[in-house]
């Protein structure tokens, strides 16, 4: 990952795992992604009361170009978003858990970022932020959070909405015993906002079982078709 003229370019080849229905051996994938952002920011939040733990939306609104011969038709473009998130020691031992969304809102695409988290210890920190033209985001008022569809490892999603509405799930794209990721609909002060969600489930992140899956699903062996 580099900045290159302003914009953030990240360059990957790995080794694909298999995966039932698209491919049975591992495979080759490579390709790079560029972000341009529309929107830069350097402010953070703090997550947690004692300041253990931070988010930052580096590029709120942002444009993308990807490209991968893995992909149909080479790659794609679209809207994009990039943040990052640092701590001073593992997230599961200061909460149980926590929802996140990000969507784009309105004719000029601004972007709406939601953050649900519930510490071990005190209140629950809750987060709505628009950002229109400025990195200085506009705060929302959050609804009271609404529960959606369960997946197949039974972790609890929600999503704040409109009392008088419901979100709905649009298409799963991640489902493991302590994370989802999801395309899903929500209301907001009366507007439709469809939107990226993730659940993180820290009380499964820490079971012994899930440590023991986690080099198989998310391997980190540098040797794996490694250049000389």
């Amino acid at each position: 990952m580099a900045m290159q003229a302003g914009r953030l370019v990240i360059t990957f080849d790995e080794l694909a795992l298999p995966w039932p229905g698209q491919r049975l051996l591992p495979g080759r994938v490579a390709g790079h992604v560029e972000l341009t952002p529309e929107i830069v920011s350097d402010g953070f939040v703090d997550l947690d009361a004692a300041g253990r733990h931070v988010w930052s939306p580096r590029m709120p609104r942002a444009s993308v170009t990807v490209n991968c011969s893995a992909l149909p038709g080479g790659g794609w473009r679209g809207r994009a978003y990039h943040d990052m998130n640092y701590g001073d020691r593992p997230i599961e031992q200061d909460f149980i858990g926590w929802d996140w969304a990000r969507g784009s809102a309105g004719a000029e695409g601004d972007t709406v970022i939601l953050y649900d988290a519930i510490p071990r210890t005190g209140l629950p920190r809750r987060l709505a932020l628009r950002y229109s033209g400025s990195p200085t985001p506009e705060i929302m008022d959050l609804p009271a959070r609404q529960d959606l569809p369960g997946g197949f490892w039974g972790v609890r999603s929600g999503v704040a909405c409109d009392p008088s509405m419901a979100p709905a799930l649009v298409k799963r794209l991640e489902d493991s015993p302590f994370y989802t990721r999801a395309c899903i609909e929500t209301t907001l002060a009366g507007q439709r906002l469809e939107m990226v969600h993730e659940t993180l489930d820290c009380r499964r992140l820490a079971q012994p079982l899930v440590r023991l899956m986690l080099p198989f699903r998310m391997p980190r062996r540098q040797s794996w078709g490694r250049s000389p």
